[in-house]
Order: C-alpha cells, then sequence, then structure tokens
C-alpha cells in the first residue's frame, strides 16, 4: 500500500467520523442549546474537516520534493492550521449565535477522532519504511560458485 493510499483512507474515514459526530453534536448540541448549538456543534466539525484536510493536502503536496521542502511545507501548513485556528477562536469568541462549550466540546472531540483515525489507519497500513534496490549479483565466476 502506498502512502497516497494512506493518506486518502485517512480523509475518508475521517470524513465517515466527522459526519457522525456533526449528526450527533447537533442533536446533542440543539437539545442543549437551541439552534446556537447545532451551529456550534457544525462549525466545530467544519473545523476539524478543514484542518484535516489540510494536513493530508499538504502531505500529498509535499511529498514530491526532497525532504527539506517536503518538511517545510508541512511545517507550514502546520503554521496556517495555527493562525487559521486563532482567527477563528478570535472571530467566533463573542458571537451571541455560538455557544462556546459545544463548539469546544466539538473541536476536541473531532481533533481526537481524527487523530484516533489517523493512528488506526497508519497501523493497519503496510507501507514499507525505505525503498530500495538489491544488487546485482557480481559476474565473477569464483564468486558465484561458492
Amino acid at each position: 500500500m502506498s502512502s497516497v493510499l494512506v493518506l486518502k483512507r485517512a480523509l475518508l474515514y475521517g470524513g465517515i467520523l466527522a459526519a457522525a459526530i456533526a449528526v450527533v453534536g447537533s442533536i446533542v448540541g440543539g437539545l442543549v442549546a437551541g439552534g446556537a448549538g447545532v451551529a456550534s456543534a457544525l462549525i466545530g466539525t467544519g473545523m476539524a474537516v478543514v484542518f484535516l484536510g489540510i494536513t493530508a493536502t499538504s502531505i500529498l503536496f509535499a511529498r514530491k520534493f526532497d525532504i527539506g521542502a517536503f518538511f517545510g511545507i508541512v511545517m507550514g501548513a502546520w503554521l496556517l492550521k495555527f493562525v487559521l485556528f486563532l482567527v477563528l477562536a478570535f472571530a467566533l469568541k463573542d458571537q451571541p449565535w455560538i455557544q462556546p462549550t459545544v463548539l469546544f466540546i466539538t473541536i476536541v472531540v473531532a481533533v481526537l477522532g481524527t487523530l484516533a483515525v489517523d493512528v488506526i489507519v497508519a497501523a493497519k497500513s503496510r507501507v514499507p519504511y525505505v525503498e530500495t534496490e538489491l544488487p546485482e549479483p557480481p559476474e565473477d565466476p569464483e564468486l558465484t560458485q561458492r
């Protein structure tokens, strides 16, 4: 299995998990806080999905480059996620249509769930750690007779 298939599988399972979290979070949020709870659960799930997508997309894109560029691209994506999270947190902080507790719990559950999906998918994949080619056998007849 290639690393591309592993990342695609993680995205697929992460999307399925996010849909389940959105449904359950919306129901619980609606029961607890009405419309604000539903909106908060959906926004929290959406944030987690976007961050999961940024990670996987950056790795899929960066794998085409050398190791220095790879780490630069992945670190840049991490910084983008961090800044985006701070911007969203400050923008949503004082909104009257947000229920902060539902939003926080949904984000935490979605992040932990997607981390668990990543671990499970990676653990079940059979990707070699290194790619190598074995050397050709020697042409010397003395070495081949032993």
